[in-house]
């Protein structure tokens, strides 16, 4: 069967066996890889991937699964244990699917794979990190072209088609020199096209310079109190972090979020707007639709410091009354930029941080965060100066974001648009 009729039967199928409502997502994927170990290459291969989700409502009970195959076979049998699993659970009045809206069809192709020069760009830019960074190891890098198509149909009449092709390179480096090592680090990017070199990838250089300047660290003496610039690197301690433990089903469902009464006030700097942008030009392949079967769109989560969207499912909404996220809300994120360049920012730091990477758990409700900064620099005098060992930050996510400069400039890697941002009141300690 065509992933259309796939879908559609196993639509049928569930309503057969006894659902109230029904859902199901069909996807054919196909990965074409270059992996690269030790500076040189390692494989080519190629990857195939089909899954079919199921969801059932029956009685106001849920039953849900997942399966990676479709032959029929395997789609009647998850048929018959997904209703199941709806008939032994506790009913559940917020469970639902997505009403019909407008049916599309998304094409985010991109013309289709050239292996030949995705492999001709991988082995440049192996021969560029050799020229001009002779002391960085390339512990590893995959490059390739990944392919899908997705069919996302319910018993509403919802119906969804999406078309998907984009590149891709990780690499995963540290530096070298005789006994001397760095720590790792990595970067990624999502390509629409081979059209930069990946050498000049935004922070790609960037990270691998500093890799080789973190041979000789130092470390922090004292305790002391200052400001800290998170680059784009980092990104996920600030944004995924806020949208994890303040803004998601769980949180608001259990109530533990000090925003949850907080929709249309102020929580933040006024300087800061925070979305999530699927539908932005400079996100490669970003979300359409969701998984609850609804369109995506962009959604400001924070704009000028106001409170302005939760991180819902359909689920979480109905759960607790709140207004459902218009998209998945983890992908995509952007940061607006602000009115300050990141040299000025730099310049007025007497003494801080440049933070690449950290290593924590979550906050619990307080927001308290406690972890290690890794990849960083210390800033003396307006200066980034030494590269530092293991060194110990903690601090109020919801609080440092009360005061914020936000640079002009942005950082792009085809999964998120975001700027440097610089925090105060960060505790800073050499890692004991």
């Amino acid at each position: 069967m065509t992933r259309n009729e796939t879908a559609k039967y196993v639509l049928d199928a569930l309503i057969k066996a006894g659902a109230d409502k029904a859902a199901c997502r069909v996807s054919c994927g196909r990965k074409d890889e270059f992996n690269v170990e030790a500076n040189k290459f390692s494989l080519m291969r190629t990857l195939f991937n089909d899954e079919l989700f199921l969801k059932v409502i029956k009685e106001g009970r849920k039953g849900m699964t997942f399966i990676n195959k479709l032959d029929k076979q395997s789609i009647d049998q998850a048929v018959a244990d997904c209703v199941k699993l709806a008939s032994s659970a506790l009913p559940e009045e917020a469970e639902d699917i997505a009403e019909k809206s407008g049916n599309k069809n998304f094409d985010q192709g991109a013309g289709g794979s050239d292996m030949g020069k995705l492999f001709s760009m991988s082995k440049d830019f192996i021969g560029q990190l050799r020229d001009e960074f002779p002391k960085i190891v390339l512990e590893s890098m995959i490059t390739d072209f990944n392919s899908s198509k997705t069919i996302y149909v319910n018993s509403n009449g919802v119906e969804f088609e999406k078309n998907t092709e984009y590149y891709q390179i990780g690499t995963m480096f540290s530096a070298k020199d005789g006994e001397k090592s760095s720590s790792f680090n990595g970067y990624g990017a999502r390509l629409a096209s081979l059209n930069t070199p990946f050498m000049n990838l935004d922070m790609h250089k960037t990270l691998l310079r500093e890799s080789e300047q973190s041979l000789n660290p130092r470390m922090v003496e004292e305790k002391f109190t200052g400001k800290v610039i998170v680059t784009p690197a980092c990104s996920d301690m600030i944004w995924q972090t806020i949208i994890d433990c303040f803004l998601s089903d769980w949180s608001l469902i259990q109530g533990t979020s000090r925003w949850k009464d907080s929709l249309g006030a102020k929580v933040a700097d006024n300087a800061l707007t925070f979305r999530t942008s699927p539908l932005n030009p400079g996100i490669v392949a970003g979300e359409r639709f969701t998984s609850d079967g609804y369109e995506s769109q962009d959604m400001d989560i924070i704009r000028g410091g106001v409170l302005k969207s939760f991180a819902l499912s359909l689920y979480g909404s109905r759960k607790t009354g709140k207004p459902r996220a218009i998209n998945t809300a983890y992908e995509n994120i952007e940061v607006m930029p602000g009115n300050i360049s990141l040299d000025d920012m730099i310049k007025g730091i007497d003494r801080g941080l440049l933070l690449n990477r950290f290593s924590g758990a979550s906050p619990g409700p307080s927001g308290d965060v406690s972890g290690v900064a890794k990849n960083s620099f210390l800033i003396e005098n307006g200066t980034v100066t030494s590269a530092l060992k293991e060194t110990m930050i903690s601090f109020n996510i919801l609080d440092i974001i009360q005061k914020i400069d936000i640079s002009i400039e942005r950082c792009q890697n085809g999964v998120s648009v975001l700027p440097w941002c610089c925090f105060n009141g960060v505790t800073i300690s050499g890692a004991q």
